[in-house]
């Protein structure tokens, strides 16, 4: 059985009372669903938020211990010191993958 599970995330935009001056809009978000961004909207995102983002997402993904730091932080603010958005990361569900289908190397015997 080579199955495992990552949970899909939500990642949203939030405003927080200062300006937002990176073109984000609060409401806007994007979905996590295994290894795919999928931008359901037609607005844009800022390369530079999605540059900060990205390094926490594999992480959310994953099953975590209940005092990790991470599955309790989950709100991120814009890289930019002068936008006042914050970027709040949730999970929405569960998907099962299949190792072998996500890549070829073969999971070896030290690793079952």
């Amino acid at each position: 059985m080579d199955e495992f599970t990552l949970f899909d995330l939500k990642v949203e935009v939030l405003a927080t009372g200062r300006p937002m001056v990176c073109g984000h809009k609060a409401g806007d978000y994007f979905l996590v669903e295994g290894e795919n961004l999928v931008f359901p909207q037609t607005n844009s995102f800022s390369m530079y938020a999605l540059s900060a983002l990205l390094p926490l997402l594999p992480a959310k993904q994953r099953q975590l211990h209940k005092n990790d730091w991470m599955l309790s932080d989950c709100l991120i603010a814009c890289p930019d010191p002068n936008c006042g958005a914050q970027f709040k990361i949730s999970r929405t569900g569960v998907s099962q993958f299949s190792h072998a289908a996500c890549t070829a190397v073969p999971i070896s015997e030290e690793e079952q």
